[in-house]
């Protein structure tokens, strides 16, 4: 989210609930993340609204880095990663909807009643008194299961946290440090402005080559034979010039390739000429389409190739 806005020190919000429950009350941990669509930035609160991002792609880029942090951490095995990797259902879901106004009291009691939740409704749950037992109710009202009083119990008592166990938790822009700095200075209930995306679409490609180096270490716009900076003469759309001008270089249906070596920042006396290439929007099944918005959340460690493949 900071590499999407332009800002310097954009600083992004969330809050994390952690649940420990599923339906019926068994155990089935997992995490709501409530994030901001774009970052804080300056002493006033300023906000930018980020581009539009594919959620998809995030969705995948959320997942690997979990992974990847439960592997170091010794939680999972990679036998485990593949297995998950497998499943129809990867547990992990990003969604974006409508943007909710500070005033908007219902939408924001809605989204928090949500995220932060008890880990049973009262209303689906009936209690045969004659029989000792608890009659609970799924979400989707079609089913129900029958609970021995004492079992129900138990289970509800499952999910109480321990004593001082923090069940919800706030980073970035709405940490509690941050929170604090903004009550000292006595602007932490004022109503950021918020600003719109930078530029259009066509403004927002230009980045690439900016993202590219940033990330890689490498200027795209630098000739590997001679040095000299290349500049971009034509765009190539047309999907079957596409695919001969890449299968006569061996590149075509090549998933991902590592990242090429640094160039040389000096002695660059020399212009050359660069053709960029673009699937259209027509593509086939072999290739992955790159959204409009792709270069905008680029991650910094792997390529969107390697979230494919993994």
């Amino acid at each position: 989210m900071q590499q999407a806005v332009p800002e310097k020190e954009p600083i992004p919000g969330a809050a994390i609930a952690v649940q420990t429950f599923g339906d019926y009350l068994g155990f089935n941990p997992h995490c709501h993340i409530l994030m901001t669509d774009g970052c804080f930035y300056g002493e006033r609160g300023m906000f930018r609204v980020a581009p539009p991002l594919e959620l998809k792609k995030l969705e995948a880029i959320f997942r690997h880095k979990v992974f990847k942090m439960l592997l170091k951490k010794g939680k999972i095995t990679e036998e485990m990663i593949r297995m998950l990797s497998t499943w129809k259902h990867s547990g992990f879901n990003v969604f974006c909807g409508n943007r909710i106004s500070p005033k908007d009291e219902t939408a924001m009691e809605n989204l928090a009643r949500y995220i932060i939740r008890a880990s049973f409704s009262q209303d689906r749950m009936r209690y045969l008194e004659n029989e000792g037992k608890v009659i609970y109710t799924a979400k989707d009202g079609k089913t129900s299961k029958n609970f021995p009083a004492m079992e129900w119990l138990a289970a509800m008592c499952s999910h109480i946290p321990n004593r001082g166990e923090q069940m919800v938790r706030y980073y970035g822009y709405y940490s509690n440090v941050s929170r604090g700095k903004r009550k000292e200075a006595g602007t932490d209930d004022a109503n950021p402005c918020i600003l719109e995306p930078e530029g259009n679409v066509k403004a927002l490609r230009k980045s690439w080559a900016r993202l590219i180096q940033k990330i890689y270490q490498v200027d795209p716009l630098v000739c590997p034979k001679c040095q000299g900076i290349m500049r971009i003469i034509s765009f190539i759309e047309a999907q079957q010039v596409i695919r001969d001008i890449l299968t006569h270089l061996g590149l075509w249906l090549v998933r991902s390739r590592p990242p090429p070596a640094c160039a040389r920042m000096a002695d660059r006396p020399k212009i050359c000429a660069a053709i960029t290439l673009s699937e259209s929007k027509t593509s086939d099944s072999y290739a992955h389409p790159p959204h409009q918005h792709a270069d905008a959340y680029a991650d910094p460690e792997y390529s969107w190739d390697d979230y494919i493949q993994s």
